[in-house]
């Protein structure tokens, strides 16, 4: 079966063709986010007319998503305009085919589970870091969404109730604030205005500065970890986003979470995602190949 992919982010949407399990003709293109839901959605379509003789659709994106009915419920200033966006609607309408619409953090999770570091394991937490923590909760193969298909939101686990101002901002004081790759750079920048990414961080790890400054992140990292952990007790914790490819940051938390939770826990296994930028793309491929039932008019 044919099914064309999207993976939507706020800064990029990737686009292939996902069939008998893998995945080729991919590319990428700018989202121009700032330009808004409207925008996004008319970007999308036009990609998808590039692609010829698609049986059905799977598309991950950016913000909370309604999965059941293919809405998103909520999202950031990064689309302006975004929330409330019917994609499954709008593209059934367009194309007359199913469609399959999932968050980009559970699109990837299901992509690592039938493709990469989750095969072993029915059950696992999935954790992704970048501009924010985003997180996926994978129970018996498949997504756990909770009541309101926003579940894993783990990015809002406050870690430093000190820090709390709800009224200002509503991700103070929370995991996001500290663990995210935009943490470890605003650190790092105080040191060296240089430092803009991760590469340039990990460039440099070997100056006794910028590894403390890093395993200060590790451990704001490790804070989310045990809490997640004593929580659900999963056999398996999967780290995703780029900067997960540093080897350094994978030993440091193996070496330091036994030590921080009950023994009882400590068989948890920690992983790397395995898929990089092609999580996403698989994920919604998989999400795709139940979407039997065409929606929109």
């Amino acid at each position: 079966m044919k099914i064309a992919v999207l993976d939507i982010g706020g800064t990029s949407i990737k686009a292939g063709i996902y069939e008998n399990g893998s995945l080729r003709d991919c590319r990428e293109f700018a989202t121009d986010a700032y330009l808004g839901g409207e925008s996004v959605m008319r970007k999308a379509i036009g990609i998808l007319k590039g692609c010829c003789g698609f049986e059905r659709i799977g598309i991950s994106t950016a913000g909370q998503v309604d999965s059941s009915a293919g809405v998103i419920r909520f999202a950031n200033s990064n689309i302006p305009g975004y929330t409330g966006t019917r994609i499954r609607d709008i593209m059934e309408k367009e194309f007359r085919v199913p469609v399959a619409v999932e968050n980009d953090v559970n699109a990837a999770a299901l992509g690592e589970a039938a493709f990469g570091a989750g095969q072993s394991f029915r059950d696992f937490l999935m954790l992704t870091y970048g501009t924010g923590v985003g997180g996926a909760v994978v129970m018996d193969g498949g997504i756990y969404t909770g009541g309101s298909f926003s579940a894993g939101e783990v990015g809002g686990m406050v870690v430093h109730g000190g820090q709390r101002d709800a009224e200002a901002d509503i991700f103070s004081g929370c995991y996001e604030r500290y663990a995210s790759v935009t943490a470890l750079v605003n650190a790092a920048g105080k040191l060296d205005a240089s430092l803009t990414d991760g590469r340039h961080i990990f460039a440099r790890i070997g100056e006794p500065q910028i590894r403390e400054t890093v395993d200060s992140w590790i451990d704001e990292i490790l804070y989310g970890l045990i809490t997640l952990i004593h929580i659900f007790n999963p056999p398996c914790v999967i780290l995703g986003g780029g900067v997960m490819s540093q080897t350094y940051i994978i030993e440091e938390i193996r070496k330091k979470l036994g030590k921080q939770i009950m023994p009882s826990f400590r068989d948890v296994v920690i992983l790397p995602a395995q898929l990089k930028n092609t999580a996403g793309l698989l994920g919604a491929g998989k999400c795709a190949e139940g979407a039997d039932t065409l929606h929109g008019k």
